[in-house]
């Protein structure tokens, strides 16, 4: 897989980054840019409510825009975690495939045909 592709792991579809991406459209969407100039994004998941998260949704973007970084996590961040694999996951898993249509919608993200 090339570094600007990425798989979640549990997930069938393979994450690209768009070809029509921009900084700003980063910035819009809520990516913080770290002291290395990557940019980073956290995003709670959980059905229920985003303040008590099961997971979490990151994504880093390299500063030259051509390397991708995603993963789900448990609460800690450090551990990534199969949602999709537990019956009982499924608001997670919808607010999951949310936050990833958003990201393609603006062109951060395309989902690479298979």
């Amino acid at each position: 897989m090339a570094k600007d592709e990425v798989k979640v792991l549990g997930d069938e579809r393979v994450f690209k980054i768009s070809s029509k991406i921009k900084k700003y459209a980063l910035l819009d969407v809520g990516f913080v840019k770290s002291n290395r100039g990557r940019f980073q994004l956290e995003r709670p998941l959980n059905g229920e409510t985003p303040y008590g998260a099961s997971y979490k949704l990151k994504v880093t973007i390299g500063e030259d825009l051509d390397t991708l970084k995603m993963a789900v996590t448990d609460p800690s961040g450090l551990k990534a975690v199969n949602i999709f694999k537990d019956e009982k996951n499924v608001s997670v898993v919808e607010q999951f495939n949310f936050q990833i249509e958003n990201l393609v919608e603006r062109d951060i993200l395309v989902v690479a045909p298979a």
